[in-house]
């Protein structure tokens, strides 16, 4: 299916999902050939995707992207399967993949935000196929999700999160500029199943009206239409779009599992239309880290085994902002797992390996792999939080404290950020970093990213700058610290290594020499209609005050940095004559969620919503097919897994009713529904049979999945966006007879028994005969004979050879 990558069952489920939907969608347009000959592709792909899902990470790596996104095109193959009468490998798809998704679907209870740590762009990945699969298993086996708590929630990560101007998204983690899928398709699912208020409608036609056309943000060709038949099959008209009550004002919202602020989102890109966010919390988002270290869920979770971090990156106390609706400072977006491409902070001297000594950063980079380190070590660990986040009459004032993700080694006591939005074009940050004792610590250094713009150096009165040329005009940044030294940034630009989407980032990167124990470094940020004409700074030991007049404005910030327990104030501003206190009351706490009680019960209960839409199709089917010849052959293939006796005695038994009811079919119309009942009624169940191998099929492939070499789920972790070349691997090839009725059921893994045992006998034979040979050769032969005599025999054996070693190759292949 996949030419371009054999190795990588991704794309593979990416062209099942699309394959076999079409196969669904378009099957009265197909000949009886194209029929046959599609459903093969379709069953030899569901069989590699079943396979896989023993041995690779998405398997049992929970809420991530690969996830859902495998397991639904298995369960779309295995529908289609199921319909055409393929019951056996539809039962073990189907069985597998609920397995798997329903653990997540648990699992999402903790994640009480609505929110994907993977960020926005890879969320949509995410429940591209998520709300495919909450789809699929209402409609088909009455399996509810639509009222699970997360999904309730779920709209105000993609409300939340969207800049003013509705083109761009916040950009945390591996992203492109906005959604890789959709997000029209997840805001009709949510408004229809979930919300029922018009508001998913409505951001989806905000979405959909403003898309960029042409250049950065363009949807790529390989995710433009693939969402756009279930945004058609979603789309409830009678929900008049109706944008939220608060729109129109910009709004304050904190994620508590991802650990980030938002504010301004989805709002008109007009003047004085800022937004900021901010980004300090657990690695994997609270939900999976404190699963993690708080051994939640141990029947089904082994640590970070179990997740998949890899495209998150170290990026705690991170920001953006973007005055006027305009990107001013940005995430670099998809690219390397450094802290240096992230807003964040640098340390030096390094006090072990780092990737770019002198300077060391978050514990998480990793030098040699695309993916972020999150398994081991201090990495497994990492974490930043927010401490407080309160707006009041649009002073935004936000703290974070992101020592916990920098090694204990560097003994740093405290990396305190502090951002304060004094003005919608106005934004001030300060940078409070406490060194233990013991600290060799000498600088720190800052990073400021724009990923479509270069920065231009600029100073006014010894303090150094950068600005940003913009046809609406400058975007500005000052810099300083506590003592009032400004010292000159270096202004570059860095391209990304090949395999990566992006060409790069445009940075500013400030260094501020360290002082013990204490150094603040103060910053501000200035759009196109602000004039700052003065900029001072003063602090001791427990504050530091900011003063910041503008042409029409004075500003004076006291932020209190200190840890003293009497301290009740994070920040005082004071702006003109209005005065604003940001207290301790703004605290955010800590907390966590408790596990989700008999969550292995939840699990096997929804379970056994699928296995009476098997059984009542088992029965149909057999119902189809009596009084005909082909009734025998049926309920043989029915009952191919089952003892053999009993095969036959139940073979014999719903035959006679067969052969009762075609005695009896002359008999009055009326009693036809009674007849129909008790033919039902006679077929056994069968299923208890196709548990037992289901079972055994999972159990081997389990063993299988054990005994081969670990796979490196980091270097593993291919999607649409990544390009790298692999050597080709060979699938299993399973057909399906042209012979075989679409209404019958069979098994592929009956024909392949059957090939097995025939393997298995030419093999004995041919043992036998080889050995016979060869005795013969000693014993008979050993005395000088005619020469062509001993070549026909040496011939013999050497053919009788040949086939030896094929059927021992063939025999070894099928496991037989």
């Amino acid at each position: 299916l996949v030419k371009d990558a054999p190795w990588d069952e991704v794309p593979l489920a990416h062209s099942l999902v699309g394959f076999a939907t079409a196969y669904d969608f378009l099957y009265n347009s197909f000949s009886k050939q194209q029929k046959v000959r599609f459903l093969e592709v379709i069953a030899n792909a569901s069989v590699n995707m079943y396979e896989t899902s023993f041995r690779r990470g998405w398997g049992f790596q929970y809420i991530h992207n690969h996830q859902p996104t495998n397991c639904v095109a298995l369960l779309t193959g295995s529908l289609v399967m199921m319909n055409q009468g393929y019951l056996q490998e539809a039962y073990f798809w189907t069985k597998q993949v609920l397995t798997i998704m329903e653990k997540s679907i648990v699992l999402l209870n903790d994640v009480t935000d609505g929110s994907l740590y993977e960020g926005v762009a890879y969320g949509s990945y995410t429940t591209r196929s998520l709300f495919q699969y909450m789809f699929l298993v209402q409609r088909h086996f009455d399996i509810n999700h639509f009222g699970h708590p997360w999904l309730k929630e779920h709209f105000a990560f993609m409300y939340r999160t969207v800049l003013p101007g509705f083109q761009r998204t916040v950009a945390i983690a591996d992203s492109n500029y906005n959604w890789f899928y959709g997000p029209e398709s997840q805001l009709v699912f949510l408004d229809k199943y979930v919300l029922r208020n018009g508001s998913g409608n409505w951001l989806a036609e905000q979405i959909h009206a403003n898309r960029v056309q042409e250049g950065p943000g363009t949807p790529a060709k390989g995710q433009r239409w693939c969402t756009l038949h279930t945004e058609f099959l979603w789309y409830d008209a009678t929900l008049q779009s109706t944008p939220p009550p608060d729109f129109g004002t910009p709004q304050l919202h904190y994620f508590e599992d991802w650990g980030v602020v938002t504010y301004g989102s989805s709002l008109p890109a007009e003047i004085n239309r800022p937004f900021l966010s901010f980004k300090s919390g657990k690695l994997g988002g609270r939900a999976i880290f404190d699963i993690v270290h708080k051994n939640k869920y141990k029947d089904w979770i082994k640590g970070w085994r179990n997740f998949n971090a890899g495209h998150e990156h170290p990026d705690q106390n991170s920001f953006t902002f973007a005055p006027n609706g305009f990107p001013f400072i940005t995430e670099a977006l998809y690219g390397p797992k450094y802290t240096f491409l992230n807003n964040a902070l640098m340390f030096s001297p390094s006090v072990s390996e780092s990737c770019f000594a002198p300077w060391q950063g978050q514990v998480t980079e990793d030098c040699t792999s695309k993916w972020l380190k999150y398994k081991q070590g201090e990495a497994a660990d990492s974490q930043g939080r927010v401490v407080a986040a309160v707006e009041k009459s649009g002073v935004v004032f936000i703290r974070g404290e992101g020592v916990g993700a920098y090694s204990p080694n560097l003994k740093l006591k405290s990396v305190q950020r502090n951002l304060i939005l004094l003005h919608p074009q106005l934004l001030l940050l300060v940078d409070h970093i406490h060194l233990d004792r013991g600290s060799t610590l000498e600088a720190t250094s800052s990073f400021f990213h724009n990923v479509d713009m270069p920065f231009e150096a600029t100073s006014i009165d010894s303090v150094h700058g950068a600005i940003i040329r913009h046809r609406d005009g400058m975007y500005k940044m000052y810099w300083m610290d506590d003592t009032g030294q400004s010292e000159k940034a270096v202004i570059a630009s860095t391209s990304y290594p090949q395999g990566y989407p992006y060409n790069g980032t445009n940075y500013v990167n400030v260094t501020t020499y360290l002082r013990k124990p204490i150094t603040r470094a103060i910053y501000v940020f200035i759009g196109p209609s602000v004039d700052v004409e003065s900029f001072s700074v003063h602090g001791d030991y427990q504050q530091v005050d900011v003063y910041l007049a503008t042409s029409e404005h004075a500003y004076a910030a006291y932020i209190f940095t200190g840890e003293t327990p009497s301290q009740s104030i994070y920040a005082k501003v004071v702006a003109d004559r209005q005065k604003f206190v940001f207290d301790k009351t703004s605290s955010i706490g800590s907390s966590s969620p408790e596990e989700v009680k008999d969550y292995s019960a939840i699990v096997e209960q929804n379970l056994q919503h699928f296995k009476p839409v098997f059984q009542e199709m088992e029965k149909q089917i057999l119902s189809h097919v009596k009084n005909t010849a082909s009734f025998r052959k049926t309920a043989e293939r029915l009952l191919r897994f089952s003892d053999k006796r009993n095969t036959e005695e139940a073979i014999e038994k719903i035959f006679s009713v067969s052969q009762q009811q075609k005695q009896q079919g002359k008999t009055k119309k009326i009693r036809k529904a009674t007849r129909n009942d008790k033919f039902i009624n006679a077929v056994p169940d069968l299923f208890a049979q196709i548990e037992v191998n289901e079972k055994q099929t999972r159990q081997k492939a389990m063993a299988l999945a054990q005994s081969e070499l670990p796979v490196n789920e980091e270097e593993e972790m291919k999607d649409l966006l990544d390009f790298v070349d692999k050597p080709q691997v060979k699938q299993k090839s399973v057909s399906v007879s042209k012979h075989v009725s679409p209404h019958m059921l069979t098994t592929f893994h009956s024909g392949t028994s059957i090939s097995d045992s025939y393997t298995r006998l030419f093999l004995i034979l041919n043992i036998s005969i080889f050995m016979v040979l060869l005795v013969l050769q000693l014993s008979r032969f050993l005395k000088p004979k005619g020469m062509q005599q001993k070549r026909c025999l040496y011939a013999i054996l050497t053919l009788d050879f040949c086939i030896l070693m094929w059927l021992y190759l063939s025999c070894y292949q099928s496991q037989c």
